[in-house]
């Protein structure tokens, strides 16, 4: 049941959360087509999607939460027969609003988004010499800070495009002009290598 596996795939879901799954999927009818699809987009798009809503400062653990929370809607959008057509692209835009709307509530609490370069699966390199090791880290450091310190847009078209998102599906995404996404990419990636040739 995809329920079941979605929560066993977080450590960091709660109760609520849980139960609203489990509701959901015990209610539908003709699930199990529909729970193969979503549990197959699951484990190919869980961690791209987890990459993404943690672009916009969230916590691993609450962007979990909202990953979890963009296929639980998937799985309502699919069982109340809408449009299969590009369902990569639709759970980024789920996904974006919905960190969106996390990040909106934090500034609203504590008024400070998590900033920190903690990244979901992202490990240093294992190398025998500690003297690369250190200069591969400084360099991942300094093309995150230079990612943080982007305009929003920007660091949003260079997220989805890392994930693989054609420019067209981030035009969509980001409710912005083909040319804006490419200027946008231009801009970000000039100041990538910049930053990698100081």
């Amino acid at each position: 049941m995809v329920s079941i596996y979605i929560v066993r795939m977080s450590a960091n879901s709660n109760a609520g959360f849980v139960d609203q799954l489990l509701s959901t999927a015990a209610s539908a009818d003709g699930g199990s087509a529909i729970e193969e699809e979503v549990v197959a987009l699951f484990g190919k798009l869980r961690h791209p999607l987890l990459r993404y809503v943690c672009a916009f400062g969230v916590s691993v653990s609450d962007a979990e939460e909202l990953v979890q929370e963009a296929f639980l809607a998937l799985f309502e959008h699919l069982r109340r027969g809408k449009s299969r057509a590009s369902l990569h692209g639709w759970l980024f835009r789920v996904c974006h609003n919905l960190a969106l709307k996390h990040r909106g509530r934090l500034r609203g609490t504590n008024g400070v988004p998590n900033t920190d370069l903690d990244w979901p699966d992202a490990a240093a390199d294992e190398s025998p010499n500690p003297e690369e090791l250190f200069v591969e880290t400084q360099r991942r450091h300094k093309l995150q800070s230079v990612l943080h310190a982007l305009p929003e847009q920007d660091r949003c078209c260079v997220c989805l495009r890392a994930e693989g998102l054609r420019y067209r599906d981030i035009a969509e995404i980001l409710g912005i002009s083909l040319g804006a996404v490419s200027a946008s990419l231009a801009r970000s990636l000039a100041r990538f290598e910049r930053a990698d040739h100081e």
